[in-house]
């Protein structure tokens, strides 16, 4: 198919549409398939591609953007005007842009799916003003879907591991020569100033200092003790920083395999940021290399956001956990109660060492189906222990073709 690099291509099948992206003239196939004929909340971090994807996909709709000042005065003084307005115009399809800056919208859309037969589409990049403040949502008749930055497999051939590691997924910055200027605007602008202005934080130079430390722990077991100590805060108001980061799309936790341990394990979940450009930037890394200290951190943030958009572009409902003994020895990814687990590891030249951590965990759950080390290493085998020992790229194959999903 021939594609317009100066437009967006939309495909309806099986009532599913699908987007193609353009990014600086560069074609990515989005792979988040959203209904063509329902109500549905689309949430997802700024900039992931959310707005421009609706707009193309949808330009037939009747469209409300909260971003816009009048448009977020007027329907926060007055959320029924919004049934006036789609009483009058009878559109197919409402979208509502930022629905999040006016929850009391949400029971207006009720009454319209009720009475008036109308689909909307509620797209957002904060669910915790929704989930706080408990709003209407809707009955349990909105699905959910989540957009998440570029994954290595929309970008495809293209693709450039230490790029993606190094300037993270966030279309327009993977894309970019000069990305950092742009990761310090996303910090600045929306991590801490938005936030601040959602009324969120109370104290922003704290929270600024818990971003920092928190990336510098990303992918790493939380300790929110010592968190608290070094930001200089109570470990209540790091428990409540965390919160803000997961209801704002910001990171997501990784709780801890806990089934039947023989061994004593350790319970503390792992915490990975949305997007390891912004980590990089907050951690204050340089630019890293196959063979640099930092990669490894980098390389396993990419392999848990495969997994995750995986998981929910493909709709496979999986739950991920990470398992750890209390001396140290881990494996960084379990997949449907021991489905299959993966280990990461930045190395071009894997050894004997780097599969100890899968090793121990089939000493300890001989039922474990499959073993996987995702690695920079480009010969593809299998240990004579049966693990699956692939490069990165081998990887993305075969996990898209959903060889690690149950």
């Amino acid at each position: 198919m021939t594609l317009n690099k100066l437009s967006f291509a939309n495909i309806v099948y099986n009532n599913k549409i699908t987007c193609y992206s353009i990014v600086m003239e560069k074609i990515y196939k989005r792979f988040i398939q959203l209904p063509a004929h329902e109500t549905f909340f689309l949430w997802g971090p700024r900039q992931s591609g959310k707005s421009t994807f609706l707009k193309e996909t949808f330009q037939s709709a009747f469209w409300v953007d909260l971003l816009l000042p009048h448009a977020y005065r007027r329907y926060m003084s007055k959320p029924e005007l919004l049934i006036e307005e789609v009483t009058l115009q009878s559109p197919e399809l409402v979208v509502i842009d930022e629905i999040q800056k006016v929850p009391r919208l949400l029971d207006a859309v009720h009454w319209m799916i009720e009475n008036l037969g109308t689909h909307f589409v509620l797209c957002g990049s904060s669910a915790r003003k929704v989930k706080r403040g408990h709003a209407n949502l809707l009955g349990g008749r909105g699905l959910r879907f989540e957009m998440y930055g570029l994954s290595g497999a929309e970008i495809g051939d293209d693709l450039d591991f230490m790029a993606l590691l190094n300037k993270g997924y966030i279309p327009s910055i993977y894309t970019s020569r000069r990305p950092k200027p742009y990761l310090n605007a996303y910090v600045s602008q929306y991590l801490k100033e938005e936030i601040a202005e959602e009324g969120l934080v109370r104290n922003l130079p704290a929270f600024s200092e818990f971003l920092n430390i928190a990336a510098l722990s990303d992918t790493e077991p939380v300790n929110y003790t010592t968190i608290a100590r070094d930001v200089g805060v109570a470990v209540t108001t790091v428990k409540g920083y965390f919160e803000i980061l997961e209801d704002t799309l910001i990171g997501k936790f990784l709780p801890t395999y806990k089934k039947r341990p023989k061994r004593r394990i350790s319970i503390a979940p792992k915490f990975y940021f949305f997007d390891v450009g912004v980590v990089n930037f907050l951690a204050k890394r340089g630019p890293m290399e196959v063979g640099s200290e930092l990669l490894g951190k980098a390389f396993e943030n990419w392999v848990f956001h495969e997994l995750t958009c995986y998981n929910s572009y493909r709709e496979a409902y999986a739950e991920f956990f990470h398992w750890r003994l209390t001396s140290g020895i881990e494996v960084d990814f379990i997949i449907n109660h021991i489905d299959c687990a993966i280990e990461a590891k930045a190395s071009a030249n894997i050894r004997q060492n780097h599969l100890k951590g899968l090793r121990e965990l089939k000493k300890e759950h001989p039922e474990t189906r499959n073993l996987v080390l995702v690695s920079l290493d480009a010969h593809d085998r299998m240990s004579e222990d049966n693990i699956l020992i692939l490069h990165a790229s081998t990887f993305l194959k075969k996990l898209w073709d959903g060889e690690f999903f149950s």
